[in-house]
């Protein structure tokens, strides 16, 4: 269990690096993969909540860190309109949010149902964005939310969870590793029809 989480830690941490090297498909309104809160979301629903929680919050330093050295306001690619003032911490908050989704959902796939955590982690991502998009607005002092940015939030949110089988592949080969079962119900159950 503990060498499973490490890993998971590890893999988190891989995902910020092959995350700047991810173009945007500018044929999909600039959508994007996001690679991290992918990797968070998949290793949410195989964890503990501890481990979870850290996850979120790691997740979350990493990717303000990343927003807050950069340029200000973001990543003008990103974010068209500069933002003044996001605070630290904020994507804390919906990392965690978005990891308790996901663990509402682990007694499905414990029993091996992953394809319902692929789906949820689509309309996870969706509503990250959706939460991360109206803080800036918030922030901003008004709110304007045009079909160009729903249609980007949506090819975003779908992108990335197509690649969420990807993802749980790697997570089942390393739990194997591990000799760490992340769907007991499902091992036990094909035990008992052989």
């Amino acid at each position: 269990m503990i060498r499973y989480s490490i890993i998971t830690i590890l893999l988190l941490l891989a995902a910020f690096i092959v995350q700047q090297f991810l173009p945007a498909f500018t044929g999909l309104h600039h959508s994007r993969i996001l690679l991290v809160q992918l990797v968070f979301l998949c290793c949410a629903v195989t964890v503990g909540q501890p481990t979870m929680l850290l996850l979120a919050f790691i997740g979350g330093f990493f990717w303000d860190a990343q927003c807050a050295l950069g340029p200000h306001g973001g990543d003008p690619e990103v974010y068209t309109q500069q933002v003044e003032n996001l605070r630290f911490g904020y994507s804390i908050l919906l990392f965690g949010g978005m990891g308790f989704l996901m663990q509402g959902i682990q007694p499905l796939f414990k029993q091996g149902k992953w394809q319902f955590s692929a789906l949820l982690s689509g309309i996870a991502v969706l509503l990250y964005l959706a939460a991360e998009y109206t803080i800036i607005n918030f922030v901003r002092g008004d709110f304007t939310l045009s079909q160009a940015t729903m249609r980007q939030m949506g090819y975003t949110a779908i992108l990335t969870m197509l690649f969420s089988p990807v993802i749980f592949w790697m997570l089942f080969r390393i739990a194997g590793i591990c000799d760490h079962s992340i769907n007991p119900e499902a091992g036990r159950r094909r035990r008992r029809t052989r």
